[in-house]
């Protein structure tokens, strides 16, 4: 005669169980152990879907958060060679000829003779008139109080940057309600 085989119901067998079960915790027991001890044969699949489903979510989350991190290093990457590249244009502009001192805050013209020098003068072209020599006008740039050079197509954003971060220091410093979020909210673009 043969027997059936058949799937213990009853998983009291610590081989077998997923978590260590205390039948009578200090020596009281709250439930019948055979009725919580007992799993369908499909327990563990579907354990084994619920764990694959979270590693599929853990990943996928990992995934988009190191997304953004990737796009948040591209973005400072771009904003670091942004401003090397403004260091080395600010450091050629401070080594053209100059015969006066200059001010921070001030308007300068930067003109480029047939030689090749660079050098800055206080007059714009206009202000040279027709007795203006030969020469390259490259433009005219304000002396900024941190020693940069602000190109004159950008005068009137950077007025405007500097006056929202000097009302900032303002409020901030009067104890005013600053709204930093509102304050920084400018456009960056060069």
């Amino acid at each position: 005669m043969k027997r059936k085989w058949t799937f213990s119901m009853d998983m009291t067998d610590p081989a077998t169980m997923l978590v260590e079960r205390n039948k009578a915790p200090k020596g009281c027991e709250l439930v019948n152990p055979f009725r919580t001890g007992r799993h369908s044969p499909s327990d563990l699949v579907e354990l084994a879907r619920e764990i694959q489903l979270a590693d599929n979510t853990v990943r996928a989350t990992a995934c988009g958060k190191l997304q953004v991190i990737a796009e948040q290093v591209r973005f400072l990457q771009q904003q670091a060679q942004r401003v090397l590249e403004e260091a080395r244009d600010d450091q050629q502009r401070h080594h053209a000829h100059c015969n006066f001192k200059r001010v921070p805050g001030h308007v300068y013209h930067l003109y480029r003779r047939p030689s090749g020098e660079a050098y800055w003068s206080m007059l714009s072209p206009r202000e040279w008139g027709a007795g203006m020599p030969e020469q390259e006008y490259l433009g005219p740039f304000r002396l900024e109080h941190d020693m940069s050079w602000t190109p004159g197509d950008r005068l009137e954003q950077r007025s405007a940057e500097l006056a929202q971060l000097t009302g900032l220091l303002d409020a901030g410093a009067r104890g005013g309600g600053v709204s930093i979020g509102r304050a920084l909210m400018m456009d960056t673009d060069p």
